[in-house]
């Protein structure tokens, strides 16, 4: 049996109820629902139903999450079960590349500014900054930041990255630092990106203390998790121009309050958690987790298996 909660309107649903018992259930439904269902496929990456409805997981064997992201699925009970986790690893690689790439490259020819300026009827000459041999720094070095980086360097950017563990001659990063001493490579960066998973070691990542070490010029752009950030670290460091700009696509509290200090900030760029969501993404989505569910069904492997200690698919 499958449960699938949100999932309702799934592209290839008829695909998949040929294959197996489908069961529909939303976040109230799913307690009832879940005894007996071997797999439950979660659409609704949000959700944190499983955990209120974790007595009833009595037979539950897989859970595949239709997201980059499992933090919203995580809890102790579920980490120490034998429950696999497989996630969407890989279809928002090139997707959240460009979006960096696009953000990036808005910011170095001011194309906020020139869209403002067009909407007052000004004409106004400026200088812009060259994109090329500026440094970027790409926090997380998962497959979505292995793309980013390929992508930023074929455009000119010098490249590193950080992660969970520091190492030289990376093949896409060359270098890579440890994330948690950020805050003592971070003083020549033009563009930090935030891409890590987050876990109790990225949460408030970018904090005060990182901040303070960032020069006057450069550019934040978060396509990761909100709670990466310490917003109110951010505004302040925003507001006293310690940092030029930042653009954010993921926030701690989604959608983003509309009093919340962002809106109004002119040297921050906002855009409502879409940097993956290219045209067709849920095909994708539906069709990978299909692909994973035919291996379930014939006993194989199964493809992107998360570590549930660490919180995202092991790699580099």
């Amino acid at each position: 049996m499958l449960t699938s909660p949100g999932a309702t309107d799934l592209p290839n649903a008829r695909e998949i109820e040929a294959l197996a018992e489908v069961v529909y259930a939303d976040a109230e439904q799913l307690s009832d629902a879940l005894p007996g269902a071997q797999a439950l496929l979660l659409w609704d990456f949000f959700s944190t139903a499983l955990r209120d409805a974790w007595q009833s997981a009595t037979d539950l064997e897989w859970i595949h999450v239709a997201a980059a992201g499992v933090d919203s699925l995580l809890f102790d009970e579920l980490r120490d079960s034998d429950i696999t986790v497989t996630n969407a690893h890989g279809a928002f690689d090139v997707p959240i590349a460009e979006f960096v790439l696009a953000s990036i490259l808005a910011h170095d020819k001011q194309l906020h500014r020139s869209k403002e300026l067009q909407r007052n009827t000004e004409w106004q000459h400026r200088e812009l900054q060259q994109t090329a041999g500026q440094r970027a720094l790409v926090v997380g070095t998962g497959g979505i930041g292995r793309a980013t980086a390929r992508l930023l360097r074929a455009a000119g950017l010098k490249v590193s990255g950080a992660g969970r563990t520091a190492r030289e001659r990376d093949e896409d990063f060359g270098t890579v630092i440890a994330s948690s001493e950020l805050a003592e490579h971070v003083g020549e960066v033009d563009h930090l990106v935030l891409i890590a998973p987050l876990t109790g070691a990225t949460r408030g990542l970018l904090n005060g203390e990182v901040l303070q070490r960032m020069k006057p010029s450069a550019h934040v752009i978060n396509v990761g998790r909100g709670a990466l950030v310490d917003e109110p670290a951010l505004i302040d460091a925003l507001r006293e121009e310690r940092i030029a700009a930042a653009s954010l696509d993921v926030f701690e509290h989604e959608p983003l309050p509309r009093d919340h200090p962002f809106w109004a900030m002119p040297n921050v760029h906002i855009s409502a958690h879409m940097s993956g969501d290219v045209i067709g993404w849920r095909t994708t989505l539906a069709e990978q987790f299909q692909d994973n569910l035919g291996r379930w069904l014939r006993g194989e492997t199964l493809a992107n298996q998360v570590d549930k200690q660490l919180g995202y698919v092991r790699g580099h």
